[in-house]
């Protein structure tokens, strides 16, 4: 047997032996990650994400190189209308044949402490971890002239990110860029 046949046949061989980390049943679409600024030391991540199965699933975790942190959160508003940014450690439902929007002023994905800048048309590569679906990894456009669609602007306080004031976001956005 040649080299090459040799060859193809171990990656046919590997390619048939890999765990299947991403459940075709669970998709995102619509996916962007943003930072406040050039300067700023945390970003996020936004997304929709579909679950085509029978059964719930649930987002558990989010792993990226982009930062020395991240963490799955949203938002609470407080009795003076202020939105408190929180880590939600048993992270977010995917409901069975359902949707679930990572969204400025909701839910999110948050990178805290970034590596470097996120630049416009730069890409995040992003892990997501579901508890039944297992990791999907999605290649995240970075877009900082993405408009948010629909609610007005809110109040954000993010002091308690340890990372300090990142500015404000509105709410009610429509979920980021394709996969």
């Amino acid at each position: 047997m040649s080299k090459l046949k040799t060859l193809l046949a171990a990656g046919a061989c590997a390619l048939v032996t890999l765990p299947a980390f991403a459940d075709s049943k669970i998709m995102v679409q619509d996916a962007y990650a943003r930072a406040a600024g050039m300067s700023a030391k945390a970003g996020a991540a936004f997304m929709q994400i579909m679950n085509q199965g029978d059964e719930d699933d649930q987002l558990i975790d989010a792993r990226s190189d982009i930062s020395k942190r991240v963490e799955l959160h949203t938002h609470k508003i407080d009795d003076q209308g202020v939105a408190k940014m929180m880590h939600v450690p048993e992270g977010f439902t995917i409901p069975a044949g359902g949707m679930h929007a990572l969204q400025r002023g909701g839910d999110h994905v948050m990178f805290m402490g970034l590596n470097g800048a996120m630049e416009q048309g730069d890409t995040v590569t992003v892990t997501l971890v579901f508890e039944k679906a297992g990791e999907l990894v999605v290649e995240i456009p970075v877009d900082l002239n993405r408009d948010q669609k629909g609610g007005g602007m809110m109040k954000m306080d993010h002091s308690n990110m340890g990372q300090g004031q990142m500015g404000t976001m509105g709410n009610g956005a429509n979920a980021g860029a394709s996969n």
